[in-house]
């Protein structure tokens, strides 16, 4: 099997001050709201692509369309165009991950494999949002590691397409994995400890570190369950 894996969608972390208590769960709560309603139009727009069977939007024009998107939603973070916004970048990145869907379901097992990932990276999310709720221990050190952790994934998976190695891009998948569970826990008590105060910003994380888990398990789970 030859694994190709789509462009790895880079976080962006941001700081703030501390804030109340009844501040902070606001803020969660309407994180969490914005987060179901973008992940359930990404996973519509992706089944979308399946069915129409889309193209993939290669590789620049998915670095581009990303960048430039989260470009604008930091710009007008503080308004309504923001959350518009937010929606075409997840919709957009559903799009993306329809050619990967459509690739793994033509496998043996690959309705299994798609059903697998979705409910680890669902199990994965809970997990590490519960913990990062309640924990009193302190994760602020690891933003910097994740971050950089994640650039340098990058860079080797587009190593990965340009110069078609598929040990690396399961590799890298698999790192991948691990650094977006860590962002997922870093990215949840920075909401719950008052560092990140604009919902809109704690959605983007977190949709991203979600995505990139799902479409790296589902590298993963597909290579496990090819016949190559």
């Amino acid at each position: 099997m030859q694994t190709r894996p789509t462009a790895i969608a880079v976080p962006v972390t941001t700081y703030g001050t501390t804030l109340d208590r009844g501040t902070t769960h606001r803020v969660l709560r309407n994180t969490y709201a914005l987060l179901s309603m973008t992940l359930l139009f990404s996973a519509a727009v992706a089944w979308a692509a399946v069915a129409f069977s889309l193209p993939a939007p290669g590789i620049i024009l998915t670095l581009i369309a990303y960048f430039g998107l989260l470009f604008g939603i930091h710009k007008l973070k503080n308004s309504g165009a923001a959350v518009g916004l937010v929606f075409v970048l997840t919709g957009f990145m559903g799009w993306t991950l329809g050619p990967l869907l459509t690739r793994t379901l033509a496998m043996p097992s690959g309705g299994e494999a798609v059903m697998l990932a979705l409910g680890a990276t669902g199990a994965v999310f809970l997990a590490l949002s519960a913990y990062a709720t309640t924990t009193k221990r302190d994760l602020s050190w690891m933003g910097g590691f994740l971050f950089a952790g994640m650039i340098v994934a990058l860079l080797a998976g587009l190593a990965a397409i340009f110069f078609q190695i598929p040990a690396l891009a399961l590799t890298v998948s698999a790192v991948v994995a691990l650094l977006s569970a860590g962002l997922i826990l870093y990215e949840t008590q920075q909401i719950v400890n008052g560092g990140e105060t604009n919902y809109v910003l704690a959605t983007v994380s977190l949709f991203v570190s979600i995505f990139n888990l799902f479409t790296s398990l589902l590298q993963l789970f597909g290579f496990m369950g090819s016949d190559d």
